[in-house]
């Protein structure tokens, strides 16, 4: 159903504002420039058909934001082109939604085929072909293995220090001792690195 264009192509939504459905058609027309296209001709056509498609859902649910609703029509538009260039039914749509876009700028698709991104009716044979040379291609499955936790051996250093440490931490005056003796190397160090 697409209540909002009338016999002349013009864009007329019955509900929401006029600056919303501006900012609707600003985000959808930027949404479409970051996926490279500057065809404006492509572009117009492309947000009218987005736009009289947010426009019936936002007659049938008025609370709900013009430019949210237009950049989910733009990805439901996006996610069903994709799908049907790279022969990919029942994927997900963050699969096919960065499967659909790689593909697209690895085949540098908004140049070669500036007007069948996101037409109505088959994808080109060429362009869909490319599509899918270029498609990212899964690798080998997950395997389930097992860890053991194993100690970790660290040697003889770090043993010798941790006895030694021991041994100092049960004699408290040998401690204080190390300390001051410690405490004094490094005063003599520093006097003696001044002069």
């Amino acid at each position: 159903m697409e209540p909002a264009l009338d016999t002349l192509g013009a864009f007329r939504p019955r509900t929401g504002t006029l600056e919303q459905w501006n900012a609707a058609y600003g985000r959808v027309e930027d949404y479409l420039r970051a996926h490279r296209m500057h065809n404006r001709l492509h572009q117009s056509r492309l947000i009218q058909r987005v736009l009289a498609a947010a426009a019936g859902r936002h007659e049938r649910n008025p609370q709900l934001d013009p430019a949210t609703l237009a950049i989910e029509e733009a990805d439901r538009l996006m996610d069903a082109w994709f799908a049907s260039a790279l022969g990919a039914a029942d994927v997900s749509h963050e699969r096919i939604a960065t499967e659909g876009r790689v593909a697209m700028l690895l085949c540098d698709g908004m140049e070669r085929w500036p007007y069948a991104f996101l037409e109505d009716g088959p994808v080109p044979d060429d362009f869909a072909r490319e599509m899918r040379q270029s498609s990212i291609q899964a690798g080998p499955d997950l395997a389930v293995s097992s860890m053991v936790p194993r100690e970790i051996d660290l040697g003889l250093l770090p043993e010798a220090a941790g006895q030694t440490l021991e041994r100092i931490e049960r004699l408290p005056v040998l401690r204080v001792l190390l300390l001051w003796a410690l405490f004094l190397a490094v005063l003599a160090a520093v006097f003696l690195a001044t002069r």
